[in-house]
């Protein structure tokens, strides 16, 4: 009768914690209305609280002697308490993540939300926020097996010697996971050097991205073809790379024409300039047109400037203006198109071309 009345009470608290988590759980989820971190926190820890809490009342209610009071049966008892807690260490340590995500999330969501001159640096504290979130799972799992392991009285009975053999286990499995740490390392400096983060435009191996995803030991990146990248993070600390938004997304677009000297330059950058007041990709800041070189083809190169807001958009403006122009001097100027001038011995003795004045 007594152990009849022990299961019970082992019951009825399991179903009041029930109740009681079901009714906490409508309230957030009331509250979450107004508040986005109420419904985050229950999207995230709702069964890992469950499980938690549910695990914890058998613990707390269950006792061996409940199975029976014989030796084997209170054998069994000791051993399903010893699984209890090993699973009551697990759906903590879940919780635990859960929970860092749940906060973790809330505030890379407001980070998304930044635009103009602020996004950069909420583009630092997101990659920041991104592998610290990664690190501190690592270590509550790590610690989490360490709890579960001590929970045995033989490893308890080793942990002297574990503790003097540490040292040379750790220089063993220093060595063996060498280049693992230090693509950690890696990772850890990139992010808190400012060097590189999420959403950069970067130039890696004559390809152009965007920084999809930074970890611990590996890089992504989205090529502009939505190719993806790979690479070990401790190739950026290695290797040389162009980061296009490192302080600031704002680019410079630069064409080259190579046309022929006959070319009215004044009435081009005038035409640029009045092009550029209508396109919307221009940030209405730098422009300008310069005759930059004489090429050994007898060619004059233009060099058109202009500054757009990030790299995407000056990618676009770039073969805007490229455009307008071929198509203005093929239509106003077809003169100044690009021809190769030939001198022959009758140019050089000074014969006329046929069709020219004097020609016979």
């Amino acid at each position: 009768m007594q152990f009849s009345s022990a299961w019970l009470n082992l019951a009825g608290a399991m179903i009041g914690a029930v109740i009681v988590l079901e009714l906490t759980r409508q309230v957030l989820l009331r509250v979450g209305r107004k508040w986005t971190f109420s419904s985050r926190l229950v999207k995230h820890c709702h069964w890992p609280v469950v499980t938690t809490v549910l695990l914890m009342t058998f613990n707390i209610m269950f006792y061996p002697l409940m199975i029976g009071p014989e030796p084997q049966q209170r054998a069994f008892g000791e051993s399903v308490e010893r699984v209890v807690t090993l699973l009551i260490i697990g759906a903590a340590t879940w919780l635990i993540i859960q929970a860092t995500y749940a906060f973790t999330d809330v505030a890379l969501e407001r980070l998304d939300l930044v635009e103009g001159e602020r996004n950069r640096r909420a583009r630092r504290i997101k990659t920041q926020i991104t592998l610290v979130r990664r690190v501190a799972t690592a270590t509550v799992v790590v610690i989490a097996f360490g709890a579960m392991l001590f929970t045995f009285p033989q490893v308890r009975a080793l942990g002297a010697g574990l503790l003097a053999s540490a040292g040379i286990a750790g220089a063993v499995v220093g060595i063996a996971a060498q280049p693992t740490l230090g693509n950690m390392l890696a990772g850890l400096q990139l992010a808190f050097s400012d060097a590189l983060r999420l959403d950069d435009v970067v130039v890696v191996q004559e390809e152009w991205g965007r920084i999809e995803e930074l970890t611990l030991t590996y890089v992504v990146v989205r090529l502009w073809d939505e190719r993806r990248l790979v690479l070990p993070v401790s190739y950026f600390t290695q290797n040389p790379f162009e980061n296009w938004t490192r302080h600031g997304s704002r680019v410079l677009a630069v064409v080259y024409l190579r046309v022929d000297w006959s070319v009215p330059v004044e009435k081009l950058r005038e035409e640029l300039y009045r092009y550029l007041q209508t396109n919307p990709l221009w940030d209405q800041k730098d422009w300008t047109l310069q005759v930059t070189d004489i090429q050994l083809n007898g060619l004059v190169e233009l060099r058109a400037l202009m500054s757009a807001a990030d790299s995407a958009s000056a990618w676009d403006l770039k073969c805007d203006v490229r455009e307008q122009l071929i198509t203005y001097v093929r239509e106003n100027h077809p003169e100044a198109m690009p021809r190769f001038r030939v001198e022959s011995p009758e140019t050089r003795a000074g014969v006329p071309w046929p069709g020219e004045p004097g020609s016979p």
